[in-house]
């Protein structure tokens, strides 16, 4: 196999032409393109000393306070179902006294949850799902979606990849209210539709 002898100059940096006109036929050798983009990438990712970034505030959702039942009405294992942040779609949400302690729980044992009703994989309707025995939600009759309410609502069997939304509440004397959401709700950009 033989090469070609311009190709050859050409890449020997012995190219005539190139040479007259006082320039080189490739503009960086890949040592330096190498050392060059190293270098950049290092101060993109790192900033430039002094130089300070444009702050911008959080945004801090506020949820309404809602009043949602009294403690000393619960029962172990039947839940009660009530809309929470609002009244808009995928709002139906069940508030349960497990009798065992719960992430999240409310009141003396920590064992009263609050969820979204809704499965967080399609959407699926889970009111009347709840599994005594397993103090779970499910299965989701669309593909069979099971969440373990002592958990924070994670899945444990299923399509679904996140845990359910849980209703954040607060105990004010015997009186259960919402007031916050953890977790995105099904079908939402935000938990609030207004």
């Amino acid at each position: 196999m033989t090469i070609d002898p311009r190709i050859a100059a050409a890449v020997n940096g012995e190219n005539g032409e190139a040479e007259k006109a006082g320039t080189r036929s490739c503009l960086m050798n890949r040592r330096s393109f190498l050392l060059t983009g190293g270098i950049a990438t290092t101060v993109m990712m790192i900033g430039i000393p002094g130089l300070a970034a444009a702050q911008t505030p959080a945004v801090v959702a506020t949820y309404p306070r809602k009043f949602i039942t009294k403690l000393s009405d619960l029962k172990v294992d039947e839940p009660f179902d009530f809309e929470y942040p609002d009244e808009g779609q995928y709002a139906e949400s069940i508030l349960v006294k497990l009798g065992k302690e719960a992430g999240g729980g409310l009141g003396p044992d920590k064992d009263v949850v609050a969820f979204n009703y809704t499965c967080t994989h399609q959407g699926g309707p889970l009111q009347g799902t709840y599994q005594a025995a397993d103090k779970a939600l499910g299965p989701c009759p669309l593909h069979l979606t099971t969440f373990d309410l002592t958990r924070h609502g994670i899945f444990i069997s299923g399509q679904a990849y996140q845990s359910l939304p849980q209703v954040l509440m607060e105990l004010d004397g015997d009186d259960i209210y919402a007031v916050g959401m953890f977790g995105l709700i099904y079908g939402r950009f935000d938990n609030l539709q207004g």
